[in-house]
């Protein structure tokens, strides 16, 4: 077992960039919160005019998706409970948010739909750091 000596100023460092990636992972958590809710609560028609590619999926994957990003979304908050479980599970949400991002972007730019495209832009920027970091 080795030990590591924090001078303060790494250790100040340390805790800027621990806040900094729960500041991430709840506003990750509370944005995929919400999305999900939305999915599993609005009619399609309402899904529809909000985001365009719910007419060319079935209700059962658009309601089946909203569960997914709600499970996710609590699992990037999961090492609030214990850090020896939640970490792993941090990690497999933050790899399978950072797909589903990156699908849904590629989706929005082929639609032109910029606004939507740029959300999957600032949610990749937020949720990669916190992969990145989080991994060690």
């Amino acid at each position: 077992m080795t030990s590591t000596t924090l001078t303060p100023r790494s250790r100040a460092k340390s805790d800027y960039l621990n806040l900094t990636l729960w500041t991430f992972q709840g506003w990750i958590a509370m944005f995929f919160i919400a999305a999900g809710y939305a999915k599993l609560t609005e009619s399609m028609e309402n899904l529809t005019v909000l985001m365009h590619w719910p007419a060319m999926a079935s209700v059962n994957f658009v309601r089946g998706l909203g569960v997914v990003e709600i499970v996710l979304a609590l699992m990037v908050l999961s090492p609030l409970v214990s850090w020896r479980f939640g970490r792993p599970l941090l990690l497999t949400a933050s790899v399978g948010l950072l797909a589903l991002q990156s699908i849904m972007l590629i989706l929005h730019a082929m639609e032109l739909d910029l606004g939507l495209a740029l959300t999957n832009l600032f949610l990749i920027a937020i949720t990669a750091p916190v992969l990145w970091f989080r991994r060690h």
